[in-house]
């Protein structure tokens, strides 16, 4: 996959700082993410994107014991995510892509937050669908959270999200960001996010949650 979305330097020691002002509800939605994936039959996740590890720590502190997956290509993220779970001997870091990955290791429940929408919809998104597809067992999970919408969508819930955003940050800063999510990602439709899963050779995607422009997914690997 050509053009992956680094997180390097400030950027990577700012993340939490970021995700905590810029999406809201975003600790309830990991909070939810072991209670959605409890009927996991084996506890064996797949963390795709896995950053500094928000949502790794969930499954890591759950009542459940959870053989825990995380790959990030950023070396820095991955790095800080190692430093967190140094002493967890069910948590495996990989830093690099989900092609990475045996072909041959299936995993039973998997997550993708935050991801699609650096990727451009030229195949970009669907091969890393199908990647993620090729390493899971039938009938297993998938819960993603990503950007989406068509334009107006996008263009209406960032008006929703400024004003949602805590106050104290820098205005300049705000209508950079909002600049960007804007005219630089890659989120798509609702619509395409289903094409996109079905085609990859999951389910019909559920959209479980909303918090201005970033929903929740839900789906299953056929």
């Amino acid at each position: 996959m050509n053009n992956v979305e680094l997180f390097e330097n400030e950027r990577a020691k700012g993340y939490n700082q970021f995700v905590d002002a810029w999406i809201p509800n975003y600790h309830y939605f990991l909070d939810c993410l072991p209670k959605l994936l409890s009927k996991t039959p084996v506890k064996d996740l797949l963390v795709v994107g896995c950053g500094t590890g928000n949502e790794m720590d969930r499954f890591v502190h759950s009542a459940e014991y959870w053989s825990i997956t995380g790959v990030d290509p950023s070396p820095e993220m991955v790095s800080q995510a190692s430093d967190k779970f140094h002493s967890c001997e069910n948590v495996t870091l990989v830093e690099g892509l989900v092609t990475d990955l045996s072909i041959e290791k299936k995993y039973n429940a998997g997550t993708l937050l935050l991801v699609l929408h650096f990727l451009e919809d030229n195949g970009n998104k669907l091969a890393l669908l199908k990647d993620i597809a090729d390493r899971l067992v039938p009938g297993a999970t998938l819960v993603m959270l990503d950007i989406t919408g068509n334009k107006n969508q996008i263009r209406q819930n960032l008006k929703v999200l400024r004003l949602l955003l805590p106050d104290g940050l820098d205005e300049a800063q705000i209508s950079n960001r909002l600049n960007r999510i804007e005219n630089e990602l890659y989120p798509v439709s609702e619509e395409r996010i289903s094409e996109l899963c079905q085609e990859a050779g999951f389910e019909e995607p559920l959209r479980f949650f909303q918090s201005s422009i970033y929903m929740g997914w839900l789906t299953r690997k056929k």
